[in-house]
């Protein structure tokens, strides 16, 4: 495994490059810091403004030996916004709320620039570091949930989430009683702290009492296979949820009134003694 780090400035950006090779991972990983930030580190800000503007956003390229051969993602306080179609030129978004800024972005000539830097420092670097970080680390965790409050017979989106995935090398299958299901949308990749990355695959489904779904994730470096299982618990029908929504509100507003007029008749009782 080979290993090189280094740290490059500009007017506006914070960038630090890390590259891993032979197995490996994380080629190029930028934190991204608004220049408003930048500012607010040479002059103070009022301390109400503090969480407003303490974000990051990271800019990730990786490169390694296997597939995919080069691959980018984009998170905002560890949240993933896109990731990269090197064969088509454009971004993707996670979700589709993020549509418009993906078409908005007009960096892909820096984007390929990194990818090709990010190879080459592979090939040159990479035999001279062999060895030195492990080819994986750790198993892949699993989980599925839904997107949504789970409600028979509406339409849902299922997730499956991958961590302590080293390195992003991985193949996702889904199952629906214990059969292939195709439709599955793209898997995203994306970098966390700790030289680590999670991935998350979407599924769009329409939920059933007697469903049973599973996220087969495979980690291609070492064959390790890791299972997840969802089944419907604790939901209610559409009608049902519903009406306990309201009771439950209506409850709520009724115990309100009670206490309140518990409270004016507590406090203006008349004092007694001296």
């Amino acid at each position: 495994m080979r290993y090189w780090n280094g740290v490059r400035k500009d007017r506006s950006r914070r960038a630090q490059v890390i590259f891993t090779g032979s197995g490996a991972v994380q080629s190029a990983q930028n934190r991204l810091q608004v220049e408003q930030e930048e500012k607010r580190l040479e002059a103070p800000t009022p301390v109400w403004r503090d969480d407003l503007q303490n974000h990051t956003f990271l800019h990730t390229i990786y490169c390694q030996d296997w597939s995919p051969s080069v691959g980018l993602s984009e998170t905002y306080d560890e949240d993933q916004l896109f990731s990269f179609d090197f064969s088509q030129n454009v971004r993707v978004p996670r979700l589709p709320e993020f549509t418009d800024w993906a078409q908005k972005a007009g960096d892909s000539s820096n984007i390929f620039f990194d990818k090709t830097f990010c190879q080459e420092m592979i090939q040159e670097i990479g035999p001279h570091l062999e060895g030195q970080i492990p080819v994986s680390r750790g198993i892949p965790i699993t989980e599925v949930y839904t997107l949504k409050p789970l409600e028979f017979g509406k339409p849902n989106t299922l997730v499956c989430s991958v961590s302590n995935l080293f390195p992003p090398t991985l193949t996702v299958n889904w199952q629906h009683q214990f059969s292939p299901v195709e439709g599955a949308g793209p898997t995203f990749v994306s970098a966390v702290d700790g030289l680590s990355f999670q991935a998350f695959s979407y599924l769009n489904f329409t939920p059933a009492p007697n469903d049973v779904y599973s996220c087969i994730v495979t980690h291609e470096i070492d064959g390790y296979t890791a299972i997840a299982y969802w089944v419907p618990r604790d939901a209610l029908p559409s009608d049902l949820l519903e009406n306990v929504l309201c009771g439950v509100a209506f409850g709520l507003g009724v115990l309100g009134i009670i206490v309140g007029l518990v409270l004016i008749i507590y406090f203006r009782r008349p004092c007694s003694g001296g």
